[in-house]
């Protein structure tokens, strides 16, 4: 999570992993990251539960990093910058949170509001520091150049073009990159290549930040990115009540569903996961795989036995099993597939692997 200091980013994470991070009306609150685990929200696993009659219930998690926030001159080491860009590093994706709230009693570091502006201070500093990043590389890569070295032309010529499209103030994460390019791309760590998820910090009376939110969508349009509208504030009171009152809570507020629920499944997209699930009567559980993964390397995320054992997965659909009412039914309807090596697991699988031991 990323973005100024002020604009919420720490009450958005203390909601979204039940913590209770400093979060103060001060720049710089957080200097180490706070990290926590989120559970994903999926009604799905509530209802294999109940078909099951499970015991257990196992969400899918994200590790979700509250990062300081980042001030203008932050790529030369203004507010502890250069700390804070490399925690920034080691993430897979950025949620940036932008503030569209007005109120005086949380000061701006800026002194006004304007989330236009504040996501152009914190994406010129991630792009200020990819091309120091880039520079040191492209100085390591033109010494093999110039001792012959054929790949390393390649690479030169790539790291020059990514340098020329960020002097031109473009997101890398924007552009197509062919299979090659794209090794080279993570092999770099560019903060501007990551993937964004934008967050609208509102206040609690949304509809006077309606012009603000606008603003943030039609900036993100154009870059083909997820905007999420949440209320900090709400989130943060939602989470606080026990379980059993927040349905209550929500529908007092005029709304159906957390803006969190929203915001994991937003974030959980853009990494480009898929989920299946494993079901029986000790435990209903959904598994994240990256998008692509096939049966046996699906089975190593719950055991490494199961993916050198793996035999064979016997697979249905979610769909199919809500549509007959139960698993026996499933069979009895012949909806359920012998699956090999070569199988890609799909969105809301359920898959029991057998395997050697």
């Amino acid at each position: 999570m990323i973005g100024l200091p002020n604009v919420g980013k720490t009450t958005v994470f203390n909601a979204l992993v039940g913590g209770s991070a400093l979060a103060a009306n001060y720049p710089f609150a957080t200097v180490d990251p706070n990290t926590g685990i989120a559970p994903v929200p999926d009604p799905r696993l509530n209802k294999l539960v109940e078909i099951f009659h499970s015991k257990k219930k196992t969400p899918s998690t994200l590790e979700v990093r509250d990062i300081a926030g980042l001030v203008e001159g932050a790529s030369k080491g203004e507010g502890l910058g250069n700390q804070f860009l490399g925690h920034i590093r080691e993430v897979d994706a950025l949620v940036h949170v932008v503030r569209c709230f007005h109120g005086t009693d949380v000061v701006h570091v800026e002194g006004s509001v304007d989330p236009l502006r504040d996501i152009g201070t914190i994406e010129t500093e991630l792009m200020l520091a990819d091309l120091e990043t880039l520079e040191r590389r492209k100085q390591k890569v033109d010494k093999k150049v110039r001792a012959g070295d054929k790949k390393a032309a390649v690479e030169l010529a790539f790291v020059q073009r990514l340098a020329e499209w960020l002097d031109k103030g473009e997101w890398l994460g924007n552009r197509s990159y062919t299979p090659e390019e794209r090794l080279l791309l993570d092999d770099c760590q560019l903060l501007s290549a990551k993937p964004v998820l934008f967050v609208a910090n509102v206040s609690e009376t949304a509809a006077a930040d309606e012009a603000l939110v606008r603003s943030v969508r039609e900036f993100a349009d154009q870059r083909a990115a997820r905007v999420v509208t949440i209320c900090g504030q709400l989130e943060a009171e939602l989470v606080s009540l026990p379980e059993a009152e927040r349905a209550d809570y929500l529908k007092e507020m005029g709304l159906t569903e957390s803006g969190l629920v929203r915001l994991t499944r937003e974030a959980y997209a853009l990494l480009n996961i898929t989920t299946f699930f494993t079901a029986g009567e000790t435990e209903s559980r959904a598994w994240p795989i990256p998008r692509g993964t096939k049966a046996p390397q699906a089975a190593g995320k719950i055991h490494s036995d199961m993916e050198r054992g793996f035999i064979r997965a016997e697979v249905y659909h979610y769909d199919d099993l809500i549509a007959c009412g139960s698993e026996d039914r499933v069979k009895e309807k012949g909806l359920l597939r012998l699956e090999g090596k070569d199988y890609v697991i799909k969105e809301a699988d359920i898959v029991h692997f057998r395997f050697n031991v």
